[in-house]
């Protein structure tokens, strides 16, 4: 993260990308796939313990085990099915002072989003969200936020940018002491259309008009 918390994905893009796939390959082959590629919403590490904010002034940066992606909810074949994606390749820095979180962006690389189905992930990043184009997905923090002593949950005000387009969001975020860092998650409700992605209806499979795009972000100091 940079100073500002910029926390986007591109929930929006997958959900055409389902849609379009499930068209390709049939319903019975597409459940599969869909079933594989749900992974668990991330939370807190069981061993992370409250944060003090007296010891976190100064900037941190994401490190090794973060990671952002979306998650959809569709209809198939008259079944409740989910579908998640996921990046490791995010970047960006939070800063803090005094205890308020007074900058923050994270940037994520739209193009390593991924499932574990080729097809569907080449149609979201080259149909849906066009990474050639909008190679990355950012949140960024318009408001400072203050993390009382022993929080373990905070609202960050921002921008979030899809495909470039850009709305205002708040992150309902978790945040931890994970021993060595700053762990931080959450998730982001998205409503597909506020980013220009139209959620298909295929007869049968429709996906929902709302996602979320969520993320677990591993802070260290920087330097």
């Amino acid at each position: 993260m940079r100073t500002g918390t910029k926390v986007a994905v591109g929930a929006g893009a997958a959900v055409v990308v389902l849609g379009v796939t499930a068209a390709l390959v049939g319903p019975g082959l597409y459940a599969d796939w869909a079933g594989r590629a749900t992974a668990e919403e991330p939370t807190l590490a069981a061993t992370s313990s409250a944060v003090d904010p007296a010891t976190m002034t100064g900037t941190w940066t994401v490190g090794e085990g973060s990671f952002a992606g979306y998650r959809v909810d569709e209809v198939l074949g008259g079944e409740d099915v989910t579908v998640t994606g996921r990046t490791e390749q995010v970047d960006g820095a939070v800063t803090l002072e005094e205890g308020t979180v007074t900058a923050a962006e994270i940037v994520v690389d739209m193009a390593s989003v991924a499932t574990d189905e080729s097809r569907r992930d080449d149609y979201f990043r080259s149909r849906a969200l066009h990474t050639d184009t909008y190679p990355t997905a950012t949140f960024t923090l318009t408001e400072p936020a203050e993390v009382p002593a022993g929080a373990t949950a905070v609202d960050l005000a921002g921008d979030m940018t899809i495909r470039g387009v850009t709305q205002p969001v708040t992150v309902a975020a978790q945040i931890a002491s994970d021993g060595e860092g700053v762990q931080v998650v959450g998730s982001v409700p998205v409503t597909f259309a506020d980013f220009g992605v139209e959620a298909p209806s295929l007869g049968f499979v429709t996906v929902e008009d709302d996602g979320a795009v969520e993320f677990d972000l591993r802070l260290v100091p920087e330097g």
